[in-house]
């Protein structure tokens, strides 16, 4: 780690834990086997809200790796990129449905930032001593 600054993963926590939990909240819409609507035709819960926080979110770690000189955290805002385009497409969709939010979910691309926002968020954790 020495030689690379890191952006303080503190400063993301907002934003990580609004991606983090968005998968969950899609995992379980997805599993709800809702056929294609349009929000107001269907009850509540919906995806887009969550969709949209995921999204808001997404841009806000970009904006935060925007002059990084770590590695990794280039890696991260490449991984972002690709699964925001991935959401963005899904948000431009006028109608939704569990399997669409389901083949979301199984996008590498979305799976590709979770797994970086654990690696990541594991450095910052402090080291217990023995």
């Amino acid at each position: 780690m020495e030689g690379v600054k890191l952006t303080d993963v503190k400063n993301l926590e907002k934003e990580i834990e609004a991606v983090e939990s968005g998968y969950e909240f899609l995992l379980a819409y997805a599993a709800q086997g809702r056929p294609p609507h349009v929000e107001s035709e269907s009850p509540t819960p919906h995806a887009r809200p969550t969709l949209q926080e995921m999204s808001a979110a997404m841009a806000n770690v970009l904006a935060a790796f925007k002059d990084s000189t770590s590695e990794y955290e280039l890696v991260i805002a490449d991984d972002v990129r690709k699964a925001s385009a991935a959401i963005n497409f899904v948000l431009a969709q006028p109608r939704m449905s569990s399997e669409l939010i389901d083949n979301l979910n199984a996008s590498i691309h979305l799976r590709a930032v979770l797994t970086d926002f654990f690696l990541y968020s594991e450095v910052f954790k402090p080291v217990h001593q023995a």
